[in-house]
């Protein structure tokens, strides 16, 4: 995987984190102005999602950057919102994180 794609699918990651998390503070603080700064973070995180669909193609893409997505904002919900996993739950995003390593390994040639 080239450092570029990795550099942008970080990128995407910490703007769709930022609109995950004020998405949550939405949720507690009913104030209009986070809503829309979570919505106007989406946007941009998905703007950019089309260059990594460009450069990685879609499966890998989309992909990848749920699987980030969902490690990420479990633990800012478990860190900064105290919510918890059940261990099937964990074991799932366990099998998320394998899936993903198997995803970013290098394309074997001629196979």
């Amino acid at each position: 995987m080239n450092p570029q794609f990795l550099l942008w699918l970080a990128g995407a990651m910490a703007i769709f984190i930022s609109g995950a998390t004020a998405s949550r503070a939405y949720v507690a603080s009913n104030n209009i102005l986070i809503l829309i700064l979570s919505l106007i973070l989406y946007c941009v995180g998905n703007l950019m999602m089309v260059r990594l669909m460009r450069e990685g193609g879609l499966g890998l893409a989309i992909s990848a950057s749920a699987i980030t997505q969902l490690v990420v904002i479990n633990i800012i919900a478990f860190i900064v919102f105290g919510e918890r996993l059940s261990v099937p739950q964990l074991a799932g995003v366990g099998l998320g994180v394998i899936a993903m390593a198997l995803m970013l390994l290098p394309a074997q040639r001629g196979a």
